[in-house]
């Protein structure tokens, strides 16, 4: 309307507290997330395996049905943390393809789009944009994986009983801690992608090289140089190695713990500086 006119009025309304605008972000990204029925099937097909883990551990407690089925209980496989590790190896693996659909169009959209001096002309900080489209990513993989796993780790505690949850309490915080670890690595590797490249399927294939590549690229120097040092390059092997730390479980190659978390943390401080480097209100184009 005319300025000249003054009719018009300050908005009246509540006002969005500071700390939560970042969720704005997140829930117009939810919508169209849950647009597409592929996703959404993927999605319910992720508690697929928690649901027969689940199954296991009721078996394992179960006498009529051990007796019914005719079950060998020596041949049921033991609740401990190399279950655990297993079911959230698995787990991982599926948020690993849910993040490589979902992750590489959060910002590549904004970006082909110039759509980012729209965000930071509202109440909005480029941290805030970038946790915004990171808790899209981060509430997803929570649901599929600590989330059911606590949920599994509290029935089996339900029905071993309060000695098992005294002695066995690390599993617990080994799938909170380990979830995390894998989903900030994701998170920050799938927007920092998806930042630098404007294409969507070219950012998704280039999740996928950089975990496959890389991993070939760790296993063809430890060969030549007959060295354990490759795997610091191997993001899945330094997962793999913190998870088996977390979990009490011996190692599987000779990279130490305390060398995998270096290694990752030093990969995730690469993703956010690159985001830094990327994510701005403005693009100089150099002629």
């Amino acid at each position: 309307m005319a300025v000249y006119k003054r009719t018009y009025q300050p908005y009246q309304g509540t006002l969005t507290p500071a700390w939560s605008r970042f969720l704005v972000i997140a829930r117009q990204a939810w919508r169209r997330v849950f647009d597409s029925r592929f996703l959404i099937f993927y999605f319910v097909l992720c508690f697929i395996f928690p649901a027969v883990c689940a199954v296991l551990i009721y078996l394992r407690h179960n006498a009529g049905a051990i007796a019914m089925f005719k079950i060998d209980v020596a041949r049921l496989i033991p609740i401990d943390g190399r279950f655990f590790f297993h079911f959230l190896g698995w787990q991982c693996s599926m948020a690993f393809l849910l993040t490589a659909f979902l992750g590489p169009g959060l910002i590549s959209r904004d970006m082909r789009n110039s759509a980012l001096p729209l965000y930071f002309c509202r109440p909005f900080s480029r941290a805030e944009y970038v946790l915004g489209k990171t808790s899209v990513l981060a509430i997803l993989l929570s649901a599929i994986t600590w989330a059911p796993g606590l949920l599994l780790f509290a029935f089996e505690a339900y029905l071993e009983g309060g000695a098992w949850l005294g002695q066995n309490l690390y599993l617990a915080s080994g799938i909170f801690l380990g979830a995390w670890v894998w989903i900030i690595t994701l998170c920050l590797l799938a927007l920092a992608l998806s930042a630098w490249v404007k294409w969507k399927v070219v950012a998704g294939a280039l999740l996928f090289g950089v975990f496959f590549a890389l991993a070939g690229f760790s296993a063809a120097i430890n060969e030549v140089l007959h060295t354990n040092s490759g795997h610091l390059i191997n993001l899945a092997e330094l997962v793999r190695t913190i998870l088996l730390d977390l979990f009490r479980l011996p190692p599987r190659t000779g990279l130490a713990p305390e060398s995998a978390w270096m290694a990752l943390a030093g990969i995730c401080v690469v993703c956010v500086l690159l985001l830094d480097r990327k994510v701005r209100a403005f693009e100089v184009v150099k002629s």
